[in-house]
């Protein structure tokens, strides 16, 4: 074969002559492989948008309407006398015993002695007892009887009240749930006028008006306080309506502290004056307790003073204190 010499300068001039030829195939090349491509522009992803969310308002909330409660009166002094026992002071007063005896940290026993100083608390209303189902034959005929209150006077006794009243003395009895003949001073008593003997003989007796309603007591308020400046106390209740010329309202009026004075008296009028002679002669705040009821004349004693008996219901029974001397003072040295 022949040999074939070239320069250098020939041989870098073919050298760049084919890197130049192959340079322009891969350019053609990759042109045509590109011709007929679709470039795609990106889709812009939208923004999404948040809806703000609506926080209700709290509810204001209202606080509880309080209840009244009823605030107890404050226990009055008594001093022990001669002769008592717990379960008398419990029956004068209207409270149990057992108040009595925690009230004054007493053993179970409740020993007392005379001159013993007791804080005697006011009496609580007794709450009704719950309803019976079906009342029998007997409850039934209970709950028709027609009935009026009485309270017992002094030298009352059960067989006297009957006799007045005419009146089985086991039926005024039966009626009050008593199990014994013995009645106390100021105690309320139920008379069942539905069982009075009948009157023998054809001539026909007057028949007795229904008995009035309780009176309503005004003035002073239950608890109310008068001092030295108080002269005069005054008692009043509403009227009734209009008495016969045969009654009259009867007003009770006792000193519990001293537990010795006590007035019963009769007007006419719907208002009584305490006489200045009740006042207390002591330094001490007397607890004085007074109730008025109606009654009737029903003729007259040995020495012609009228004899009375219960015409209605007893009125509530209010108290008041009444301070009837100065209180000294301590002297000083």
């Amino acid at each position: 074969m022949p040999e074939i010499t070239l320069s250098l300068p020939a041989a870098l001039g073919a050298l760049v002559i084919i890197l130049l030829i192959g340079a322009t195939i891969v350019y053609f090349g990759l042109s045509s492989g590109l011709t007929g491509t679709t470039i795609t522009e990106p889709t812009a992803v939208g923004t999404a948008t948040l809806t703000p969310t609506t926080t209700p308002s709290p509810t204001e909330t209202l606080p509880p309407t309080p209840i009244p409660t009823e605030t107890p009166l404050p226990p009055f002094d008594y001093t022990v006398r001669s002769g008592d026992t717990c379960g008398g002071i419990a029956v004068a007063f209207g409270v149990s015993v057992q108040s009595i005896v925690v009230l004054n940290n007493l053993p179970v026993t409740c020993i007392i002695s005379e001159g013993q100083a007791l804080k005697i608390p006011y009496p609580t209303p007794t709450p009704a007892p719950p309803p019976t189902d079906i009342p029998n034959e007997a409850t039934q005929t209970a709950q028709a009887c027609e009935k009026i209150s009485y309270t017992v006077q002094a030298n009352d006794t059960l067989s006297s009240i009957a006799l007045n009243y005419n009146i089985p003395q086991d039926a005024i009895k039966f009626y009050n749930g008593l199990s014994t003949d013995n009645v106390f001073l100021g105690q309320p008593i139920i008379i069942p006028l539905c069982e009075r003997f009948a009157t023998p003989g054809p001539t026909p007796t007057a028949t007795l008006p229904a008995p009035y309603a309780a009176p309503n007591l005004l003035l002073p308020a239950d608890g109310a306080a008068f001092t030295l400046a108080n002269n005069v106390v005054t008692l009043q209740w509403a009227s009734i309506g209009t008495l016969r010329d045969n009654e009259a309202y009867q007003i009770t009026i006792e000193d519990i502290t001293s537990g010795q004075d006590r007035i019963t008296d009769y007007v006419t009028d719907t208002k009584y004056i305490v006489p200045t002679s009740f006042r207390p002669d002591d330094n001490l705040a007397h607890v004085v307790r007074w109730w008025v009821t109606t009654v009737r004349q029903n003729g007259v004693d040995d020495q012609g003073q009228p004899i009375y008996f219960s015409a209605g219901a007893i009125s509530e029974k209010r108290v008041f204190t009444w301070v009837g001397v100065a209180v000294q003072g301590t002297p000083s040295p």
